[in-house]
């Protein structure tokens, strides 16, 4: 027995012993032994069959890999000892992960393989796992947006999103417009199963962009908020949980969604042929800005990082939309913000996430909770061989050893383009080329995590 009073080791079949030591459930046997990692453990139940426990193999390629090890059960006493010690096993494996998880599952069909990567990778899973799914194919731009307006907060628990960053940029906007928001941004988590280019959501919540392990990683997820940004352009608000970029990064981003076939390689590409082409993106900047030094910003971090929760995990029940603190974009500007020229800025790229792609690990100092968004700010003054390093270092989360590059901390900030024609990237979607004005909702989004308080960077 375990100190709690569970059962740590049963025995079946005669001469089979499973014990729970340390993060492996243990099988040893007459002929063989042999460990499973309780993180790849998807369920313990007994049946007609006996004791049956389900698990994900440790090598996940294109297609879910999920085995299962199953011992008879002699008699009613053998059934309530397995019974419990399958109990005891589920806690251990799955921690402070809900079971059974409820998920609207929704699929963009035009995300290349989107369909067939969910039903054969990540619907296996799921399934093994005994989570209710609901499955619904987006037909069009913004139905995901209506889709999340809609749902019927009590009977999910989770929204997952097949796709790249844009469903759930799309879902989080739906649950922002609805006459709750409050209560639905902090009650209904989103997931990712990664079928896009960059899966940014993905990456810096389960540590991967493998569809398999990513839905283990929604079925072993525990729910953490997430800051959300408003953002304010015209009479428009909307929301957003990744990032906005403007200039050389957001061209490369932008200008670039033809060249996805070229993998990994597209943003270099992207980078290199806009500076030859442009380096200068003249606007107007104002930030209310909490840390603007490169070493505070990093001993923050680094206090931080493993700390846990500072903003309450509960949901907010009260009506109405999200309130606005700094007022909008139309608004005259705090008279306590910084003011900083952007007459030369070569890139402008803010953050709420560590990192914004695959192996691009532009904001290691992120944190998803703190009520801070982070700043990247560029000048033209770095010169071509300048921008080749920093397209270089930038993606190995190196932003605080390049001097060209500066960092800030902020909880809101505008900006406005002084040219009429441009490229705004908003969770790497195409915005209205105009003044916008971003702030920080501390905690208000709901995701699903391996982790309480910290990316997987």
């Amino acid at each position: 027995m375990s100190s709690l009073g569970s059962p740590k080791t049963i025995k079946v079949d005669k001469s089979v012993s499973l014990s729970i030591e340390d993060a492996f459930l243990i099988i040893k046997g007459t002929l063989s032994n042999s460990l499973i990692d309780l993180y790849a453990i998807l369920n313990a139940y007994i049946s007609t069959d006996g004791l049956t426990i389900t698990y994900v193999d440790g090598n996940c390629g294109s297609d879910a890999n999920i085995d299962a090890v199953q011992y008879a059960v002699r008699d009613e006493k053998e059934r309530e000892q397995a019974a419990a010690w399958a109990k005891h096993l589920l806690k251990c494996a799955h921690g402070q992960a809900q079971l059974y998880k409820r998920l609207k599952v929704i699929i963009n069909p035009f995300c290349s393989g989107a369909v067939k990567k969910f039903r054969t990778c990540a619907a296996p899973i799921f399934a093994a796992a005994h989570c209710q799914v609901d499955v619904e194919e987006t037909r069009y731009k913004g139905h995901a947006i209506e889709i999340a307006e809609k749902i019927d907060l009590a009977a999910y628990d989770a929204i997952v999103c097949c796709s790249g960053d844009g469903l759930p940029h799309e879902v989080f906007n739906g649950l922002a417009k609805r006459a709750d928001a409050l209560k639905a941004l902090t009650t209904m988590a989103v997931a990712m199963v990664p079928c896009g280019s960059g899966n940014a959501m993905a990456w810096n919540l389960f540590g991967t962009d493998n569809v398999s392990l990513a839905a283990l990683a929604i079925v072993k997820g525990v729910k953490m908020p997430l800051d959300l940004l408003s953002i304010t352009q015209g009479e428009r608000h909307t929301v957003s949980f990744l990032s906005q970029s403007l200039g050389v990064l957001a061209d490369s981003d932008l200008k670039t969604e033809h060249l996805r076939w070229m993998g990994d390689h597209r943003f270099i590409y992207g980078v290199l042929t806009t500076i030859a082409q442009r380096t200068a993106y003249p606007c107007e900047l104002a930030f209310k800005t909490v840390m603007g030094d490169k070493p505070q910003i990093r001993d923050y971090h680094q206090r931080r990082k493993d700390q846990p929760l500072s903003v309450s995990s509960e949901p907010r029940t009260e009506l109405g939309g999200l309130p606005l603190k700094y007022g909008t974009v139309q608004d005259d500007l705090p008279e306590d913000w910084e003011v900083v020229s952007g007459e030369g800025l070569s890139s402008f790229y803010a953050s709420n996430m560590a990192i914004v792609a695959k192996d691009t690990n532009f904001f290691p100092a992120a944190l998803p909770n703190d009520g801070l968004l982070d700043v990247m700010t560029v000048d033209d003054t770095i010169g071509f061989v300048g921008a080749l390093e920093a397209t270089i270092k930038l993606p190995q989360g190196k932003c605080f050893e390049l001097g060209d590059v500066q960092m800030r901390k902020v909880t809101a900030y505008r900006l406005t383009p002084k040219e009429k024609e441009g490229c705004i990237s908003v969770d790497g979607e195409w915005y209205p080329f105009e003044a916008f004005q971003v702030e920080v909702h501390q905690g208000l989004g709901r995701v699903l995590s391996r982790s309480h308080h910290a990316y997987q960077v």
